[in-house]
């Protein structure tokens, strides 16, 4: 397979294209890295990881409380736990893996990853948020709770 270059369609050296791939690659490194992490050190044990302060010191649920258990889960490929503990945080990590795949593509065709997301993107997901965190704190949300 032959890559091409963006701007003149001649193919691209092979050096070039693994140079484009550099970032998205230790991007990927980071999350795999704290991924393994999570998933090795248990987030269900005390005494590992701090406590949310606002729900140490209020009792709500913030909108990533239980997102390290979510990780943790997903890790070892208990789905179902993952989005009880954190549905938001698992809608997150099928985002990411959805950009980062959009991302290795691009650079390997040579074009930049541009995310400009409108007004509209932007505050529909501040409100599923804000959503997501009232219903989890009232007391018919429960389903929600980490």
């Amino acid at each position: 397979m032959q890559h091409v270059n963006a701007d003149n369609r001649r193919p691209a050296r092979p050096g070039a294209v693994l140079g484009r791939l550099a970032v998205p690659a230790g991007v990927l490194a980071a999350v795999v890295g704290a991924f393994a992490y999570v998933g090795a050190v248990d987030p269900n044990e005390p005494g590992h990881y701090p406590a949310c302060p606002l729900l140490r010191y209020t009792g709500i649920y913030c909108p990533g409380c239980g997102g390290l258990r979510s990780a943790h889960a997903f890790v070892h490929g208990d789905f179902l736990a993952a989005l009880q503990d954190n549905a938001m945080a698992v809608a997150g990590y099928v985002l990411f893996a959805v950009v980062w795949t959009v991302w290795v593509v691009r650079a390997v065709r040579g074009r930049p990853l541009r995310i400009d997301p409108g007004p509209v993107l932007l505050w529909s997901a501040g409100a599923s948020l804000l959503v997501f965190t009232v219903v989890r704190n009232l007391p018919f949300g429960g389903w929600l709770h980490p």
